[in-house]
């Protein structure tokens, strides 16, 4: 039996190294939530012409019920987004009445094929719920950002085109995008404060013309009923429509002489950043990436290590940092780290009370190492992932083969108290416990099997810790009926012989 258990204990081990990790299971909200992103500047009409088509095209699929469209920023604000920016909730109908076999994955992809081929539209997928919590996690719409921090616009934005560039060549990376617009078009007003003084004017007058002008100023309030309103001056639309007309705007000096703006300030067409973004006080630059068929730890280790090799910058001045879902991975990772050995080690004490030998509690204990090969086979078997889920499972498994282990030990030293000789303690204590133990794994294999196998809404987290409980509990109950027996009798027949040898 030792070398079959050696090469169990080294199958789980390789298994758990090439098993994939991720901090959750994905979960089904029901419905698919877009981030669309448009050429930058357009305009309202273009924006809506161009809202009209892409739900035309996503209509057309049988499973999707309905498509609704936001563009631009919310209604509170928080989002500074524009025309040039959509979010949109995708609904679909329940799998039941979808062709057998197709699920959210494949829509998905079909939707991503249709969106490829329609020029303009860059789209990334993602759920409404998880949507806004990945915004608080990582400061953008997607599972993973990198954030690029510096000074210089051009600079971060060089950095940031390329990481793109990186990471699409990176398997598991989609739906990669720049978070802020690129540099639109602005009218700058450069004001000369020596010109301001020589005509005997302020600074604030210069800046309260463009604002009454172009941006407008509320100069009174209106009362409806309960409700106020602000009443808003500013010059017409054809008198302000070309940087010639606003140049030519009046200021009314001291001595009542009138002023055009082109006197005390420089105005030209230029184009510059319309969003500038920081956190901790530093400005950044967002790449934006989700990831689809590949688990999230071997696409970081990947992908860190391509942007570290191929892409030049100032470490100095620039920095690169990652950010988003593998954060919270981590923190659940650390803490599984600490929390799974002192269970064992927990068991280890419980056990050693029980049995009141060091060597028959270790034995009982080493059925986890044994039972952790049949929960990876089943992950790595139907590609799921190591993540808090199937760690949760991991725990109750083994708390189960450790059950029925102390059931099997308690019955053999039952047995050896009654004056019966080792192998046949071992033999009948064997058979006696078999049906108890069948009887354990039993009731609990039919119980989460369909659990295991479940596809519907709030299965996504069920399905990993059922299916590691399951499959786990199916090779550890082997384990206990045929191996745990014989690995007592040649411990305890060692024992034996050492006792004998220390008496003579």
């Amino acid at each position: 039996m030792l070398l079959p258990c050696v090469l169990i204990v080294a199958g789980g081990i390789i298994l758990t190294k090439t098993v994939g990790k991720d901090f959750l299971p994905e979960l089904n909200e029901g419905s698919i939530w877009l981030q669309v992103t448009l050429p930058p500047g357009i305009s309202v009409e273009k924006s809506r012409e161009m809202s009209d088509t892409l739900r035309a095209r996503t209509m057309k699929y049988p499973e999707v019920t309905y498509v609704m469209v936001q563009a631009g920023r919310n209604d509170d604000g928080t989002d500074p987004f524009t025309p040039s920016h959509f979010e949109v909730s995708v609904g679909y109908k329940p799998y039941s009445e979808w062709p057998r076999g197709k699920v959210k994955a494949d829509l998905i992809e079909e939707l991503a094929a249709e969106y490829a081929s329609m020029p303009g539209y860059t789209v990334g997928f993602t759920q409404p719920m998880i949507d806004g919590v990945m915004d608080k996690i990582a400061g953008a719409h997607s599972e993973l950002v990198v954030k690029v921090y510096g000074n210089d616009f051009r600079e971060t934005r060089r950095i940031a085109e390329e990481v793109v560039e990186v990471l699409s060549t990176v398997k598991g990376a989609v739906d990669l995008d720049i978070d802020q617009e690129p540099p639109l078009p602005q009218l700058q007003v450069h004001m000369d404060r020596d010109a301001i003084a020589r005509y005997g004017l302020n600074v604030t007058d210069v800046s309260d013309l463009i604002e009454i002008a172009i941006g407008g100023k509320a100069i009174s309030q209106i009362y409806v009923e309960d409700r106020v309103y602000d009443i808003t001056c500013k010059y017409k639309e054809d008198s302000r429509d070309t940087p010639e007309k606003i140049a030519g705007l009046m200021l009314t000096s001291q001595t009542g002489a009138k002023i055009p703006l082109s006197q005390v300030a420089d105005i030209r067409l230029s184009t510059g950043e319309s969003t500038i973004t920081r956190e901790m006080n530093k400005r950044h630059l967002t790449v934006k990436l989700n990831l689809r068929g590949r688990d999230l730890s071997s696409f970081l280790s990947e992908a860190q290590q391509a942007i570290e090799d191929r892409i030049v910058y100032d470490h100095n001045l620039y920095d690169i940092e990652w950010g988003g879902q593998f954060e919270n991975q981590h923190r659940a990772y650390s803490r599984l780290a600490m929390v799974i050995p002192l269970a064992l080690m927990a068991m280890f004490i419980l056990l050693y009370g029980a049995f009141g030998k060091f060597r028959q509690a270790g034995l009982t204990l080493s059925i986890v190492l044994l039972a952790l090969f049949g929960g990876m086979l089943a992950l790595n078997v139907r590609g799921m992932t190591l993540n808090v889920s199937s760690a949760v499972g991991f725990i109750a498994m083994f708390g189960l083969s450790i059950q029925n282990g102390v059931i099997m030990i308690s019955q053999f030293n039952g047995l050896r108290r009654e004056g019966l000789p080792l192998f046949q303690a071992v033999s009948d204590g064997a058979r006696h416990r078999f049906r108890p133990v069948m009887m354990t794994a039993i009731t609990t294999i039919i119980g989460l099997f369909p659990a295991s196998l479940a596809t519907g809404i709030g299965s996504d987290v069920q399905r990993p810790l059922a299916t590691v409980i399951v499959y786990g509990l199916m090779f550890s109950t082997v384990v206990t009926l045929f191996v745990l027996p014989a690995l007592y009798f040649m411990i305890e027949r060692k024992s034996e012989k050492l006792q004998i040898d220390e008496n003579k």
